[in-house]
């Protein structure tokens, strides 16, 4: 699934990084706290009409931010989309390997593959089916994971 460019953490005003178990309470928390402020029939009559205008737009992004970070499934797609992303940013891909090549860990279910820096890729399981980017953990080399088929 591919997401807008509009940043939803930002529109909840959340950290990127927040431990779903504990902040689920505190974003239904801050989503209702957020719809108060910016609901269209909160709106005072002698409100100027672009302001009026900016909350209806914003009670928009609210709406939609909560959509995909109040589901626990979409929340982790759209974290890994902004990741890859970032990814994308900082700068060209390294090498491009197959997730066949790379060496699998019994002890933490995951794969990992040494950098020519000595630092390592590695992905879990479970991400090797969604991820196509993987930055080394000491530098900043990216590889592309490739599956056959």
């Amino acid at each position: 699934m591919c997401y807008s460019l509009l940043d939803f953490h930002f529109v909840l005003e959340l950290p990127v990084k927040t431990d779903w178990s504990e902040a689920f309470s505190t974003l239904n928390d801050i989503f209702i706290f957020l719809l108060t402020i910016y609901h269209p029939d909160k709106q005072s009559a002698d409100v100027p009409a672009g302001t009026v205008e900016e909350c209806i737009q914003k009670f928009i992004e609210i709406d939609q931010a909560w959509k995909i970070l109040g589901n626990e499934e979409t929340k982790r797609e759209y974290d890994l989309q902004r990741h890859e992303d970032d990814l994308r940013n900082t700068g060209p891909v390294d090498a491009q390997v197959y997730l066949e090549e790379m060496y699998w860990n019994e002890e933490d279910h995951s794969f990992s593959l040494s950098c020519r820096c000595g630092g390592k890729y590695s992905v879990s399981k479970d991400e090797a089916e969604e991820v196509t980017l993987i930055s080394c953990d000491t530098c900043s080399l990216i590889i592309e994971l490739l599956h056959y088929g």
